[in-house]
């Protein structure tokens, strides 16, 4: 009898140790593979902060590059960054809260929301629709491209819409709520656009041929804020996932929601075949290992933020650099994906 429960010991002890491998126990394959890529430049060159984080630790952070090229100033992983469309993750937790009140129905026509609304689609598209990008809206004064809910097209007036609802709901400023929210989580270095706030923001840069020219600072719309206002920094956004993706910001129910697929379309960061869109997140299952997360471009700045939910990982990959060749924007992204993948 006891040497059956020794031998059964040692096989749990055996298959435990072999199901823990996962991307934080493999640090050493992928960070070798991750520090020689972005010191590569027969692509383009890297300027940003990488960070890998698995189960709340940080497995992997870098800083490579510069703050601002004029000035030579060398980036730090603590330094914030634009995440431009990353910022729409944020708007739909907002609004999915607001939900879990009470004070907003998902099916309802935005016009419940946005009374002073005057086009006759105001009454038939929804906040549901805002929030996948079915809506149709392309133009504040002009038809519908489509019938709301037939085809995905996706783009920042929805959410420039969702962030008034927001303020409809709430009787607050977007920008109150989602600070309240930021400091809730304790992602103290991260807020809503402010222009008193932006001194310490890094540079945005234009790469072409690998030649940096630092864009002109640009003062974010106070409406834009709900689809691309929101900065933060590599470290927060991993805060960020930690709470959202492991059930501290939003109900199961809720969440689910958010995270399932009610649309399909192509991003090249999540591959050539299109991809599930749920609430502000992409959800890829077309490869071996399924991940979401979304991605931001704009004002010399380029963002993507992953989570794998098998081994709740973080990858988050912040530039202060948009590449004039647009293929070429996501390029370390998708290769640090790669790389991840292929230690799974």
């Amino acid at each position: 009898m006891m040497k059956i429960f020794k031998i059964t010991y040692i096989l749990t002890f055996i298959i435990l140790f072999t199901n823990c491998k996962s991307f934080g126990q493999k640090t050493n394959n992928y960070s070798a593979k991750i520090d020689s890529l972005i010191k590569t430049t027969n692509v383009r060159q890297f300027n940003g902060v990488i960070l890998i984080a698995e189960n709340g630790k940080i497995k992997y952070s870098k800083a490579y590059g510069f703050l601002n090229s004029e000035k030579k100033t060398e980036l730090n992983i603590d330094d914030q960054f634009e995440i431009m469309s990353n910022s729409k993750q944020i708007t739909a937790v907002l609004i999915l809260k607001e939900v879990e009140n009470g004070k907003i129905n998902l099916q309802s026509p935005i016009k419940k929301y946005l009374p002073k609304l005057t086009q006759t689609w105001a009454d038939s598209v929804t906040v549901h629709q805002l929030l996948n990008h079915t809506h149709g809206i392309t133009d504040m004064e002009k038809p519908l491209l489509f019938k709301p809910g037939t085809d995905f097209k996706y783009g920042n007036l929805s959410n420039i819409l969702l962030g008034k609802i927001i303020e409809f709901s709430s009787k607050r400023s977007y920008s109150e709520m989602a600070n309240q929210l930021f400091k809730n989580l304790k992602m103290n270095n991260t807020f809503a656009y402010s222009k008193e706030k932006m001194q310490k923001v890094v540079s945005g840069h234009i790469n072409k041929d690998n030649s940096f020219k630092v864009v002109n600072s640009t003062q974010i719309k106070e409406e834009s804020i709900p689809a691309d206002g929101i900065i933060t920094t590599a470290k927060d956004l991993t805060i960020w996932n930690n709470n959202l993706h492991k059930g501290k910001i939003l109900k199961p129910e809720t969440y689910k929601l958010m995270t399932t697929s009610t649309v399909y379309a192509q991003h090249d960061v999540f591959g050539k075949e299109k991809v599930g869109y749920g609430y502000g997140i992409r959800i890829c299952e077309n490869d071996k290992t399924k991940y979401i997360g979304h991605t931001g471009l704009g004002d010399g700045f380029a963002s993507m933020n992953l989570y794998f939910p098998k081994n709740n990982l973080s990858l988050i990959v912040l530039e202060n650099q948009m590449n004039e060749k647009i293929d070429l924007c996501y390029y370390f992204g998708i290769e640090i994906k790669k790389i991840l993948l292929q230690t799974e």
